[in-house]
């Protein structure tokens, strides 16, 4: 839920600098721009709930914290790509592929009730499933139609 509200907040905030600058209301480059501060965002939960995030992978991956600061840093990565005219489309379509391989470790977190905070089992359980898979396709949606499209 927090990611959406930073997505949607980032939009309309862009859109209301861009226009108050006089300049023209792009709104594939406000989308690229929130989605940019969205992933900043979730990166930095990488960082500061890295036990708990590396409580969501499958406990036979090795390296998990290498693995969840890692994905960290891609995000942020991914986030500087779609503000670089030269590199949005391709930042948008790698982050398509990324979107798609962590909804897996999504829907085992949903399933194993763990929480990405704490890695405890007191998370929200399936029934978050109902808001994730649908929100993840929002996501791929958005970066579709604000990065990847011509």
């Amino acid at each position: 839920m927090k990611p959406l509200l930073v997505l949607l907040v980032s939009f309309l905030l862009g859109c209301i600098v861009l226009k108050s600058m006089g300049k023209y209301l792009d709104l594939r480059y406000a989308g690229r721009l929130a989605m940019a501060f969205m992933l900043f965002f979730t990166a930095l939960g990488h960082f500061l709930y890295s036990e708990g995030m590396a409580a969501m992978l499958p406990e036979s991956w090795p390296a998990k914290h290498s693995i969840v600061w890692g994905s960290g840093i891609l995000e942020i990565v991914f986030a500087i790509g779609l503000l670089l005219p030269s590199y949005h489309r391709l930042a948008g379509m790698v982050i398509l592929v990324f979107f798609v391989l962590i909804l897996p470790i999504n829907i085992r977190t949903a399933l194993l009730h763990i929480s990405y905070e704490t890695g405890q089992p007191n998370g929200p359980g399936p029934n978050y499933l109902w808001f994730r898979i649908p929100l993840q396709m929002f996501f791929l949606l958005w970066v579709y139609l604000s990065a990847v499209k011509q």
